[in-house]
């Protein structure tokens, strides 16, 4: 067995951490509403439950990892509020986007507007009750921000929290919204930018020193971001439902022109072409027909492609590091970032 890096080892105190420091924030929530009855607790129960299923608590880990690359040291009391809101904004922006790209599965169970569908028996009030509950998550991650015991930076962590949402609501805009035609910015947007590089940013701006070492990061934060995403992509498309928590082909269905499709249909025989448009923007598609697009998909070589960029960009991104000036008990850190979002398998 390989022997975990700096950063797994990191994740796994985080994770210890907060998981039960989420659960009393929803338990406090659902105690606050609770007289309100069904029609407020069902929508905050199926986003508690969306919160509380899991996830690898990346971008906790992230913000812990900038708290310690700021002061020296690895404070997990300190980081907690941090690291809770940027899980609780995730859970937002998971609960919104399901719903904008119609995935009925995350994270092994029921996306919440598919939650709510059995609770409100209609479709639009499950629809209305997700993107309400998305609202209270959000405004729930920005209280949990607002409590952090570090008030003197208050304002710029407030700041850098509503700068994450802004390019994250823009990356999905293009992604949704546009022709296909800005999948960089899309990629830089929605998840360098609040992935990646935003929670490393909140834990420099926790340890009071976001300017100085902010330049350096987003240097090394935003290459890695893209390569993130197209890691993302291929695991997507390819992985096991079970493995991944989401359905498989889910984005090809969707008919998203990801970079992995984009070069599938450049690369691929007309036949290849053709099975793989057959499923692109076909949620009614059946098994057989998803199924060929994917061998299709992968026999195109475009996996190849894509996986070339993403060593690319990890280069990028390492050369960045090397640049940096962090100790090295930083870079050791940024190094197992690194490994571990780019050479994950779900």
């Amino acid at each position: 067995m390989a022997e975990r890096s700096s950063f797994e080892s990191l994740l796994v105190d985080v994770c210890r951490r907060v998981d039960p420091a989420l659960e009393a924030i929803w338990n406090e929530a659902e105690q606050e509403y609770a007289r309100y009855g069904e029609a407020v607790m069902q929508p905050l129960a199926a986003a508690r439950a969306l919160c509380l299923r899991g996830g690898k608590r990346l971008r906790a880990g992230l913000v812990a990892v900038g708290h310690c690359l700021g002061s020296g040291a690895l404070d997990l009391d300190a980081a907690l509020p941090v690291c809770c809101a940027v899980e609780l904004l995730q859970a937002y922006f998971l609960i919104h986007d399901d719903w904008m790209d119609q995935d009925r599965l995350r994270r092994g169970g029921p996306a919440v507007h598919a939650a709510l569908e059995s609770v409100f028996a209609s479709q639009h009030l499950a629809a209305c009750g997700a993107v309400l509950a998305g609202d209270y998550t959000l405004a729930l991650a920005t209280r949990v921000l607002a409590r952090s015991p570090r008030s003197v930076v208050l304002p710029s962590l407030l700041a850098r929290f509503a700068q994450m949402q802004l390019d994250a609501v823009v990356g999905q805009q293009l992604d949704v919204l546009g022709d296909g035609s800005s999948l960089d910015d899309v990629y830089r947007l929605k998840t360098a930018s609040y992935t990646v590089f935003g929670p490393l940013a909140l834990g420099l701006e926790l340890s009071g020193r976001g300017e100085a070492a902010g330049n350096a990061l987003e240097n090394f934060a935003t290459p890695l971001g893209v390569a993130f995403q197209l890691r993302d992509d291929l695991i997507g498309a390819f992985g096991a439902t079970a493995v991944t928590g989401k359905p498989r082909g889910s984005d090809l269905l969707a008919g998203k022109r990801t970079p992995l499709v984009a070069a599938a249909l450049k690369l691929g025989t007309p036949d290849a072409v053709q099975a793989i448009r057959a499923a692109l923007g076909n949620p009614g598609a059946s098994l057989a027909t998803l199924d060929a697009a994917l061998i299709a998909l992968e026999a195109s070589g475009a996996p190849e492609h894509v996986d070339a960029r993403i060593h690319g960009l990890v280069e990028e991104a390492r050369q960045a590091l090397l640049v940096a000036g962090f100790d090295a008990r930083g870079r050791a850190l940024l190094d197992g970032v690194l490994r571990t979002l780019t050479e994950r398998e779900h």
